[in-house]
C-alpha cells in the first residue's frame, strides 16, 4: 500500500486497504494464475481485520474477476495472458485505475463506426462469461466426484479384506 498523504488521510475501510495489497501481489506476479489466495485466517493475521473484513476484501477481487472461489475449495486467482491482461470481465475500479503507474501510450488506431457490432460483443461477453462459470462449477464437480470414487474404492477393497 502507498502510504497515506500526512494532511490527507486515506478514509477507505480496511477491506479495500487488503484489497489493493492482495491486487497487487496478483497483478506483480507474487501469487500467480491458478494459485489459491491465502486463507481467510492468513488474510485475518497478515491485515490485522476481522473475519468478515478479510472476505470483504475477496469479494472486491472476486467481483473485479481477478480470482474465483470454488465452494469448500478456497479462492483461486483467475488465469491471465502473459501481458497481465484478464478476463473479458475484468474492470479495475476507478481509484485503482487512477493510481495504476501509467503505461507508455501507443498509437491510436481510427475510431470504428458504432454499429451492432457493440451489442453483439455485449451478447458474446456474456455469453463467454456464462461459459466460463460453468466451466469452473464442472471442474469442481470433478473433483468431487474423483474424491468420491477414490472412497468407493476405499470401501471395496476394506471391505475384500474382511
Amino acid at each position: 500500500m502507498s502510504p497515506a498523504q500526512e494532511s490527507k488521510p486515506d478514509r477507505r475501510p480496511p477491506y479495500q486497504h487488503a484489497a489493493d495489497e492482495l491486487r497487487r501481489d496478483i497483478l506483480k506476479g507474487r501469487i500467480k494464475p491458478g494459485e489459491q489466495m491465502p486463507s481467510i485466517r492468513e488474510l485475518q493475521d497478515r491485515f490485522g481485520v476481522a473475519n468478515m473484513t478479510a472476505r470483504s476484501a475477496l469479494n472486491v477481487l472476486r467481483d473485479e474477476g481477478l480470482i474465483y472461489t470454488i465452494h469448500g475449495r478456497g479462492s483461486f486467482v483467475a488465469d491471465h495472458d502473459t501481458t497481465g491482461q484478464f478476463g473479458i470481465d475484468y474492470t479495475p475500479p476507478a481509484w485503482y485505475l487512477a493510481n495504476a503507474p501509467k503505461a507508455p501510450e501507443k498509437a491510436k488506431e481510427p475510431e470504428a463506426k458504432p454499429d451492432d457490432t457493440e451489442a453483439a460483443g455485449a451478447t458474446l461477453t456474456d455469453l463467454l462469461t456464462a461459459l466460463r462459470d460453468e466451466i469452473r462449477a464442472l471442474s469442481a464437480d470433478n473433483q468431487d466426484i474423483r474424491q468420491e470414487i477414490a472412497a468407493l474404492k476405499a470401501r471395496v477393497e476394506a471391505d475384500e479384506r474382511s
